[in-house]
C-alpha cells in the first residue's frame, strides 16, 4: 500500500490507536516505543496514557506530512503474525476490533496482518457486520465460545464452508478434552453420548423425552 493516503479524522485515529494500545490486550508501552523508533516517528508524549501516547505520535507525523500512511504502516507492524505465534488469541483480538474500527475509513486488517481496501461502511452494525457478519450472527444466538474460537479467522474471512469444517473438527477435539477418549467422530460421539450411561450428559435422562434429547444432540454432532 505504497499511494498516499488520506489522512485520518482524528476520531478515527483516535479509536484506532484506542484498541493498539487497549489497557488489557494492546500493545505494552516497550512495544509502542519500539515500533515508532523503527517507523522514525517522534514520540512526543511518551509518559502519557499508552493510547494517548500512540495518537499523538501519529496525529503528529500525520499533520506534518498531510498523509495517513503511518497508521497503517504502524498497524502492519503490529499486525505481523509471527508476533502472535503463542498468543493468536490476541491476534483475533485486536484483527476483530481493528475491523470495526477502520470499516469507517475503508480498510480492513486481512488474516496476514496487513491492511487492504473495502467500501467504507457508515454505520455501527455496518462495520461490525464487516468485521464478521457470520460470526455476529453466532454470537447473537449464543453459540459457545469455544466454536467461535476454532473457527474465527475463517468468519473474518467469511469463508463460511471452512468455518463449519474447522468448527466441527474443534468441537470433535473438545468432546476428546472433556472425556479422555479418542478416535474419529463417529466412533468418538457413540462413546461419549450413547448407552445408558453415556460419558457426557447434556441433561436429566429420567425420562424417554430427555433420553430423545440426548439422542438427538448426539445425531446432531455426527
Amino acid at each position: 500500500m505504497a499511494a498516499c493516503i488520506v489522512p485520518f479524522s482524528s476520531q478515527h485515529l483516535e479509536a484506532a490507536c484506542r484498541v493498539l494500545a487497549d489497557t488489557e490486550r494492546g500493545l505494552s508501552g516497550t512495544q509502542i516505543a519500539r515500533l515508532l523508533q523503527e517507523m522514525e516517528v517522534a514520540d512526543p508524549s511518551p509518559g502519557m496514557t499508552k493510547w494517548k501516547r500512540l495518537f499523538n505520535a501519529l496525529a503528529e507525523v500525520q499533520n506534518k506530512h498531510q498523509i495517513g500512511n503511518h497508521l497503517i504502516m504502524f498497524i502492519n507492524r503490529a499486525m505481523n503474525p509471527v508476533n502472535y505465534a503463542r498468543d493468536p488469541g490476541t491476534f483475533a483480538w485486536r484483527r476483530d476490533e481493528l475491523n470495526v474500527v477502520l470499516a469507517f475509513s475503508g480498510f480492513y486488517v486481512r488474516d496476514v496482518g496487513q491492511v487492504g481496501y473495502a467500501d467504507k461502511a457508515t454505520t455501527l452494525d455496518a462495520a461490525r457486520a464487516r468485521a464478521g457478519r457470520l460470526k455476529a450472527a453466532l454470537e447473537s444466538h449464543v453459540v459457545h465460545a469455544e466454536v467461535l474460537n476454532y473457527c474465527r479467522a475463517e468468519l473474518l474471512d467469511e469463508n463460511y464452508f471452512h468455518a463449519v469444517f474447522e468448527a466441527s473438527k474443534g468441537a470433535a477435539e473438545r468432546i476428546r478434552t472433556l472425556s479422555g477418549l479418542t478416535g474419529d467422530v463417529a466412533e468418538l460421539v457413540n462413546r461419549a453420548f450413547a448407552g445408558q450411561q453415556p460419558m457426557r450428559v447434556l441433561g436429566p435422562l429420567s425420562t424417554e423425552s430427555e433420553k430423545s434429547v440426548q439422542s438427538v444432540e448426539m445425531t446432531l454432532c455426527l
